[in-house]
């Protein structure tokens, strides 16, 4: 799920969160030895790789990259268009990594026409309470086959499958008394009715208590993983409450399949005395609520970066939300009047070069929430920058340190060290290189070399500059 359009506190009480909208972060990886301005604190993390990880940390070792069918048709995308999309992905953007399309919120809502959810709506569930793919809009799961004939297709594309479901159990099925396959338990015995979503009816959460609670997820992934899901996109889970216990469930459920399937929790903001839980229960989780195209947001989301920075490691990612860029809101009807529907993203080009910049360095996943059908060539070199793309799977240490004027990141690691600074400021940063560092040798976002000895970078306002350095020997940089 993804809050409402415009960002607003009237509106994000209608489908996101009651009240406003939480501004809040990303994830970074810090570290990387550092003078530090008096007052300022920089937050450090190593690269992690040396650590042992988890088996499911194997699936997402560099942070995930793909589409999300929200941004742009909120519950409503059809086969048709999901298709468009996935094969516009695999042609334009699958040689620079991204490679999950994820279909969103209520693909098992036949009446779905947009981002409003019809309250208590008739859900396409199967004799077990399991929700399926509506025929209406996916044809190719008529006669029972759910969405195993559209992941094949996008298989074939060389793509994963993704699909974002909400924590729990359908209400429907919960009214029905449904059975659970393969188990002695029917789905209302394990619901507990008053765990429920306060910006959608479908679902209520289960008894984790319960015997039978694991039998419903056991059998819920199941089906998923017999489809070819490869990615599941959890909601209601990590925020405003965090419900571990039926997280446990799902990743128990998950591994029981046998087949590796990306599990992201959502919404946020998720709280860093859960990053341990997270990371050893999920391969990304959000850090912020549903984040739009506002100025405030970003703002926002980047102090949350530097907030997150320690957790982020391999299999283990920090998620700042998709990215809401190039042609959105095509049936997202939230917000005041003028900012109904389809709208191009609200940022400037400056604030979507910062915010890339930032989930880059961050190595938060990148999903992109956009029509691909209407994409514009500005936009297509933006998030395929293959030097700013790089930073998503460089090992190195990493530092985050905050000033007045913004943020400054450092990655120096066995292919180099990377600098850049994040202007979340009203006036231009002139900001001279610490005397640490080497020489900056290349603008990554404008793909150029830098004049000989450069040590002076100006940075435009909700803008942000990226550069490779010179080498440094080890001994020349300082220990924080």
């Amino acid at each position: 799920m993804k809050g409402p359009s415009n960002g607003s506190p009237a509106a994000s009480g209608r489908r996101g969160f009651v009240g406003a909208a939480l501004g809040s972060g990303l994830a970074a990886m810090a570290g990387l030895p550092a003078a530090h301005a008096a007052g300022a604190s920089p937050a450090h993390a190593t690269d992690g790789a040396a650590e042992p990880g988890l088996p499911f940390h194997a699936w997402a070792p560099t942070p995930p990259m793909g589409w999300n069918s929200w941004d742009a048709f909120g519950a409503s995308i059809t086969e048709a268009e999901y298709l468009d999309n996935a094969r516009i992905l695999a042609e334009r953007f699958l040689p620079v990594g991204y490679d999950v399309a994820t279909v969103d919120i209520q693909w098992y809502e036949a009446g779905a026409t947009s981002s409003w959810y019809r309250p208590f709506a008739p859900l396409v569930l199967d004799a077990h309470g399991r929700p399926q793919p509506a025929p209406n809009r996916f044809p190719s799961a008529s006669g029972g086959r759910g969405f195993a004939p559209l992941a094949e297709q996008v298989h074939r594309m060389g793509l994963r499958f993704g699909v974002h479901i909400m924590r729990g159990i359908p209400r429907q099925a919960v009214g029905l008394e449904l059975p659970i396959a393969g188990s002695r338990y029917r789905c209302n015995e394990v619901a507990n009715p008053g765990s429920t979503c306060a910006w959608n009816t479908d679902m209520c959460g289960v008894n984790p208590a319960h015997p039978g609670a694991f039998d419903w997820y056991r059998a819920w992934f199941a089906q998923l993983a017999e489809w070819g899901v490869d990615f599941v996109k959890v909601d209601d889970i990590a925020a405003p409450h965090y419900h571990a216990k039926e997280v446990e469930l799902i990743r128990r459920a998950i591994d029981a399949t046998g087949r590796p399937m990306v599990l992201s929790l959502s919404p946020g903001p998720s709280q860093p005395e859960q990053a341990a839980h997270l990371q050893a229960h999920a391969n990304q989780w959000r850090v912020c609520n549903d984040f739009w195209d506002t100025w405030p947001q970003l703002r926002d989301n980047l102090t949350n970066l530097v907030r997150w920075a320690p957790h982020a490691r391999p299999g283990a990612w920090p998620d700042a939300d998709m990215l809401p860029v190039g042609k959105i809101g095509l049936r997202n009807y939230d917000g005041e009047p003028a900012q109904l529907g389809e709208r191009d993203t609200r940022f400037t080009r400056d604030e979507q070069v910062l915010m890339l910049t930032a989930w880059a360095c961050a190595r938060s996943p990148l999903i992109l929430g956009n029509d691909l059908r209407r994409l514009d060539d500005w936009t297509l070199r933006l998030v395929t920058n293959p030097e700013v793309l790089a930073l998503l799977r460089v090992p190195g240490s990493r530092e985050w340190h905050s000033s007045g004027e913004g943020h400054r990141f450092v990655c120096h690691g066995p292919q180099g060290t990377w600098a850049a600074w994040l202007n979340t400021g009203e006036a231009a940063w002139h900001t001279q290189m610490p005397g640490w560092l080497p020489d900056a040798r290349r603008d990554c976002w404008a793909r150029a070399d830098l004049p000989a000895g450069t040590r002076t970078l100006t940075v435009p306002p909700h803008s942000a500059r990226l550069v490779r350095c010179g080498a440094a020997a080890q001994g020349q940089l300082r220990k924080a």
